[in-house]
């Protein structure tokens, strides 16, 4: 006789659509094995995060009783309007005559919250988005919560490949899916998990792409997840996708953090939103929560205000340098010689993308993935991030994070992982 759970009928679809996501499982094993050097966790850097910045905030909320006893109540759904205002004078700097207006601003508890709504209020059962292969795992386990699919297009060190996406809108068109498909969701700058940058060209190729699709089909959104924009460390700083044509206001969906450049703990994070789609995701965000975090969102504008983000940024960037530094340097020197291992060089975010000659299998199901948590070395596979249609999932890869560990433990954790992938190629050579 079939044993059945307590909780069997209890849970909803969507809840056991969201059962079996990575991200547990890879922050399970790491706190659970401590002398596991993690080159997996997308953690910030303790050593960075902004004690001072903070503290000076801090105080001058205090000064104003009034104000900061209006910081501890309930807000708005859309969040502090002064904040939203902030946020766009200090987005939108170098982009006047594009900049929205600030009643188009929706704030969250980071920009997690606003991907989440988002999947909500756009997909049914079955409607598609269009992603990066790879792409952040995070989101494709958020669209298959809500019963949607996702379908890869290649991608490389310059982000989407517009080719590769005309090719699967074609296909999408031609298969009558057209009023199935949502959204083309990029993270614009230095993505997750590829460190991939959309280069200009193709931010302008983008936009005119999805122009047309418009015209020729209906609504088409591009959600453009700008995370890691602010964390850059070589090359020319490039416009936000909203920035670069009055018309995209329509369809472009600007989410930001500040999860990344300043601090996760505060947990604010934002998006801008064509204007038409303001009042039902604020219907919807209502439902949820009543507006997200007040005191966080008060605590974040008096930082961006004062100039404590702008002065606690070049800290970050920095220290973040010297450790994708550090880790390329480890790469070149304990896999350099490697037949048919490549990695690329991010010139911003916190990931190295890295891949090995096809047939070595670095999923948790593989021998290098056994071989390197007995070395004591963590990574995220890069299976994890591939959508399960259109493109092929590439089992050769992964993500390696720069964030967590210092110079010299990613150092160490780059000589364990090379003993690994050195010994299961000389098993498949017969050494």
């Amino acid at each position: 006789m079939e044993t059945q759970s307590p909780t069997t009928g209890l849970f909803s679809r969507r809840a056991r659509l969201a059962s079996g996501q990575p991200i547990g499982r890879l922050m399970a094993l790491a706190l659970n094995y401590p002398s596991i050097l993690s080159l997996a966790a997308g953690f910030v850097d303790n050593a960075t995060l902004p004690c001072e910045a903070v503290r000076a905030s801090m105080e001058q909320l205090g000064k104003d009783p009034q104000r900061l006893r209006k910081s501890l109540q309930y807000d708005s759904a859309a969040g502090s309007a002064a904040f939203r205002t902030a946020l766009v004078d200090w987005g939108y700097r170098g982009s006047l005559e594009t900049k929205p207006a600030a009643d188009r601003v929706i704030l969250t508890a980071g920009s997690n919250q606003f991907l989440h709504l988002l999947a909500e209020a756009l997909i049914d059962p079955g409607d598609i988005v269009i992603a990066a292969a790879p792409t952040y795992f995070v989101f494709l386990g958020t669209v298959r919560g809500v019963d949607g699919r996702v379908v890869g297009v290649r991608a490389d060190q310059d982000g989407l490949c517009m080719d590769s996406l005309e090719e699967a809108l074609d296909r999408i068109a031609t298969a009558g899916h057209a009023p199935r498909l949502k959204a083309i969701y990029s993270v614009t700058d230095f993505d997750n998990p590829a460190g991939s940058c959309l280069s200009l060209v193709r931010r302008q190729r983008l936009l005119e792409i999805v122009a047309r699709w418009r015209k020729e089909h209906g609504p088409l959104l591009i959600i453009s997840d700008n995370a890691y924009q602010q964390i850059r460390f070589d090359g020319t700083e490039l416009p936000p996708l909203s920035a670069l044509d009055r018309e995209a206001a329509n369809y472009v969906i600007d989410l930001g953090t500040f999860s990344k450049s300043f601090s996760p703990g505060i947990r604010v994070g934002w998006g801008v939103v064509p204007e038409a789609m303001v009042e039902r995701l604020l219907e919807m965000k209502s439902n949820m929560d009543f507006g997200s975090p007040h005191f966080s969102q008060v605590l974040m504008c008096e930082a961006l205000v004062s100039g404590e983000v702008d002065r606690h940024l070049p800290e970050i960037q920095t220290g973040y340098r010297v450790k994708r530094d550090a880790m390329l340097s480890a790469l070149e020197q304990q896999l350099g010689d490697l037949p048919g291992v490549h990695w690329r060089k991010p010139q911003g975010g916190l990931y190295v993308w890295l891949s090995l000659p096809e047939g070595i299998d670095t999923s948790e199901h593989g021998e290098l993935w056994q071989r390197a948590t007995q070395s004591g070395v963590l990574y995220v596979p890069g299976s994890y991030c591939y959508p399960t249609e259109g493109e092929a999932i590439r089992t050769n890869t992964m993500r390696l994070s720069f964030g967590v560990q210092s110079s010299e433990g990613i150092t160490e954790g780059i000589g364990r992982l090379a003993i690994a992938i050195r010994s299961v190629m000389d098993a498949i050579n017969g050494h």
